[in-house]
């Protein structure tokens, strides 16, 4: 039966031969209409599971990968083939992991075609796809392999799912019919590519999980446990609402929305609850305007991004993912824009925020990783409530003082006691960590008087910084923003 079903008319395997027709196709149209020759895909193990301990995702050899995602989710839709390069080699260097991005995209992504005049599928019937539409997908797969980046892909977005959009024409393309032949020829296609599977894209499934369980029963049919499933859930939520026991989900993601008040370490901690532990982190935090188009009712800027970043990962999270207005849409000129956008995607690559990010992910792997838990019991003098929250992370076992590090998180000046006994070590090195830069400033070493008070090193407003406190005797490196 399985056979007979992964050879469906209407959904053709990615043969050497289509695609071979494909390029000299391509070749004898010319300049004008030619695409730029795909690149090499990454030979590399592509493997991810998660870890032993259900908290993280780690390569398949058992090494750390901290999830450091950019939200393109028109990346395949809007974007040519230039661009793409240029925007994927902009998040490599950036230190970026993995890049979520929607196939059948939100902005009429069925019936408006993208930069080459492509839809996804010939007179919108779901078992004809369009290999020149897929073939452009292909590209982007393989050359953010070629650059070491994983694609967080999601076949579609919500809105075309289930009935999720009633009131919108094609909010039914995708059905209980149609889902699980959809997930098995994405599935044939990149089954050998870095891919992280993203289903859901911005809705609720109160009406719909039995679709996206039809979808991802069609991805595992042919993928099995080789490649790792999600679900992208509606600002507020996370996917642990409906798919905590779901047996396809790997880990949880989170949205936790707009909001420039937003606190998103409630909702991590609540999934970090959770009884079976499953990873959890936020797919969606309030994305980051450039500094001078922020608009007066949503100033989102750099220093609520990393906040967002730095409580969720103390809280628990296995990693984090940035946004901001231009790129998740690709606006450039000649576009509407939406969500008071007006500076152009590639204007957009390198505001503070989006630069910023990966001294959190260096930071975190310059220490020892799968035994870090969040502890708050940790502070025992009164803890700042709200957007002034300080985190609190460190390795070891809850309720015992057997850590070889704390790290602390301050969004603002505040001076609090800390509980280094924590620490199970007569003396202690502290560091003083930018998250703006990525320096580390040495405190040096001291006696650990296991309640000790600690006040970030300048009061200047916007200025954030992580308390690093290690056992003297391991001689960890100092923290630092290398690769």
């Amino acid at each position: 039966m399985l056979n007979t079903m992964l050879v469906r008319p209407g959904y053709p395997r990615c043969s050497a031969r289509i695609c071979l027709a494909s390029m000299v196709l391509l070749m004898l149209l010319g300049p004008a209409t030619a695409m730029t020759a795909q690149p090499a895909a990454d030979a590399r193990p592509v493997g991810l599971k998660v870890s032993e301990n259900r908290r993280f995702l780690v390569h398949t050899d058992g090494t750390p990968f901290f999830y450091l995602g950019d939200t393109a989710w028109e990346l395949y839709h809007r974007l040519n083939r230039p661009e793409a390069d240029q925007y994927l080699e902009n998040r490599a260097k950036n230190g970026y992991t993995v890049i979520q991005a929607v196939v059948v995209a939100e902005l009429d992504g069925l019936r408006t075609p993208n930069a080459y005049g492509h839809t996804p599928f010939h007179d919108m019937d779901s078992h004809r796809p369009n290999e020149d539409y897929f073939a452009h997908v292909d590209y982007i797969v393989n050359k953010a392999a070629s650059l070491g980046l994983y694609v967080g892909m999601l076949p579609s977005w919500g809105r075309w799912v289930g009935g999720a959009d009633a009131d919108r024409p094609d909010s039914d393309f995708f059905n209980a019919g149609n889902a699980a032949d959809y997930g098995r020829f994405l599935a044939r296609r990149y089954a050998d590519k870095p891919i992280i599977w993203v289903l859901g894209g911005d809705r609720l499934a109160d009406t719909t999980a039995a679709v996206w369980g039809e979808m991802a029963r069609g991805i595992r049919e042919v993928v099995g446990n080789r490649q790792l499933i999600t679900f992208h859930p509606r600002g507020g939520r996370s996917s642990s609402q409906w798919f905590h026991g779901a047996d396809w989900l790997d880990f949880h993601m989170l949205q936790s929305g707009h909001s420039a008040q937003s606190t998103n370490y409630v909702p991590v901690e609540r999934d970090y609850a959770l009884e079976p532990p499953k990873p959890t982190f936020d797919g969606e935090p309030a994305y980051e305007y450039p500094p001078d188009a922020m608009p007066a009712k949503r100033p989102v800027g750099a220093l609520q991004v990393r906040r967002n970043a730095y409580w969720a990962v103390f809280a628990g999270a296995h990693g984090h993912t940035y946004g901001t207005h231009p790129i998740w849409q690709m606006y450039d000129e000649g576009r509407k824009p939406l969500w008071d956008v007006v500076t152009p995607w590639h204007q957009a690559l390198d505001i503070p925020g989006a630069t910023q990010l990966v001294h959190l992910k260096r930071l975190m792997l310059n220490r020892p990783y799968l035994t870090r838990i969040p502890d708050q019991s940790v502070i025992l003098s009164e803890s700042p409530k709200g957007v002034d929250r300080i985190g609190v992370t460190r390795d070891g076992r809850p309720g015992q003082d057997d850590a070889t590090y704390i790290l602390a998180y301050f969004p603002r000046h505040h001076r609090v006691t800390l509980n280094t006994g924590r620490v199970a070590a007569a003396r202690l090195c502290g560091w003083w960590y930018n998250p703006r830069t990525g320096a580390a400033t040495r405190i040096g070493e001291m006696a650990n008087g296991r309640k000790m008070d600690f006040a970030p090193p300048t009061d200047v407003e916007g200025e954030d910084w992580v308390l690093v406190l290690d056992d003297a005797g391991k001689k960890y490196p100092g923290p630092r923003s290398g690769k």
